[in-house]
């Protein structure tokens, strides 16, 4: 059995129409109701909406992403409960839909993050890239975080000061930007926001953050069970602790201490080659071989880092990351299911014709689908050679 190829879709304001969508070859949506501010409820009535919306162009929505947690439920403060209640129901209304898989992450206050959202390619194609230094000046200069310094190398820290006395005040403006860029669709946080939000977090450490996500899972889980739905919890990106921030989500021992916490039939892992081959550290497919079943969601894109950690994305089948080698371990764990994984091209190059055009950064139409095809065709060419 092979892997089912699904598209990540941002809704109707998404420059990638379901139209173009159905030109990819894709055979699903993943999507989400990003309108919805962050913890509140996903009413029956706005799932059947986008639901029908998406059926009405002959696809189907395979696989929400994300429904985001609550930054009260991370920090475990606040109003807490109250969100954890709202999180089960919006699981029991997606369920009465018909949707069964749920990707979450649980990266406290910064979703995925960058530096830059236009690096240009040799070939003139532009790519997403995280470079340490214009990120310590980000958060040395910009955000002026206390004891920022002490969190990076004494070169990145130099290079960060001579960097920001070299800008201009558009150049720190649009840096800033970046890196709180977050979800498409989304409100993006000021500096203020984000020191606000930092603060909540000066008494979390990794230990006490993982806790949190310990007790998230204990109480969804038994709903998610319930309900047949699989959870798929996304890697930190970068899996790097950022901002003073502890990330959670970085490594094999991560993903064990996640699924074993919650010993579930749902409690699983969405797999992005991606976030996980920001790390030095991380062997992808042994990681696959070792979270096995409990893939549930697969993201497959790559990067290649530079000595120093910086890394951009590359192309699908380029980068340090062995897609042929995790490819094969991903279709090994697909022929033990009975039904097909998702997985989608994660990000893209701006390039063609969309260099041109407004683009959600990495999710550019032409990138993804020349990702798509190239992982089409190594899964068909390892499955014709296995017998699959």
């Amino acid at each position: 059995m092979r892997l089912r190829q699904t598209w990540r879709w941002f809704g109707p304001d998404d420059p990638v129409t379901l139209q173009d969508v159905l030109q990819t070859g894709a055979q699903g949506i993943v999507t989400a109701l990003h309108h919805v501010p962050h913890g509140e409820l996903w009413t029956v009535d706005e799932i059947r909406k986008r639901k029908e919306t998406i059926e009405a162009k002959g696809l189907t929505w395979d696989v929400v992403e994300s429904v985001t947690i609550h930054e009260d439920i991370k920090t475990r403060s606040g109003k807490y409960l109250h969100w954890i209640e709202l999180y089960k129901q919006t699981l029991r209304n997606l369920a009465a839909c018909g949707i069964r898989i749920v990707t979450y992450n649980f990266m406290p206050v910064n979703d995925w993050t960058r530096t830059s959202l236009d690096h240009p390619m040799r070939d003139g194609s532009l790519a997403l890239y995280f470079n340490w230094a214009d990120m310590a000046m980000f958060d040395i200069h910009l955000l002026q975080r206390p004891g920022a310094e002490g969190d990076y190398p004494a070169a990145v820290v130099e290079e960060a000061r001579r960097r920001f006395e070299a800008s201009t005040p558009a150049r720190r403006e649009h840096l800033a930007n970046v890196v709180m860029f977050g979800i498409p669709g989304e409100r993006k946080s000021t500096i203020p926001e984000m020191r606000e939000k930092l603060a909540a977090y000066r008494d979390i450490d990794r230990h006490a953050l993982r806790e949190n996500l310990a007790y998230f899972l204990s109480a969804i889980t038994p709903v998610a069970d319930e309900l047949g739905i699989r959870l798929a919890i996304h890697p930190d990106d970068p899996p790097y602790d950022i901002l003073g921030l502890p990330r959670i989500v970085r490594n094999l021992d991560d993903y064990r201490f996640i699924i074993d916490s919650v010993p579930s039939q749902s409690n699983g892992a969405c797999f992005c080659t991606g976030s996980l081959g920001a790390s030095f550290d991380n062997d992808l497919p042994a990681m696959a071989r070792s979270i096995g079943d409990k893939v549930h969601f697969i993201h497959l894109r790559n990067v290649r880092k530079d000595p120093q950690g910086n890394f951009y994305e590359d192309d699908h089948l380029g980068g340090d990351v062995d897609m042929f080698a995790v490819m094969q371990e991903l279709l090994e764990i697909q022929q033990r299911k009975d039904e097909a994984i998702p997985f989608r091209p994660d990000h893209g190059h701006q390039m063609i014709d969309d260099l041109g055009k407004t683009t959600n950064p990495g999710y550019s139409c032409i990138g993804r689908l020349r990702g798509l095809a190239e992982l089409r065709g190594l899964e068909l060419g390892i499955c014709r050679a296995r017998g699959w």
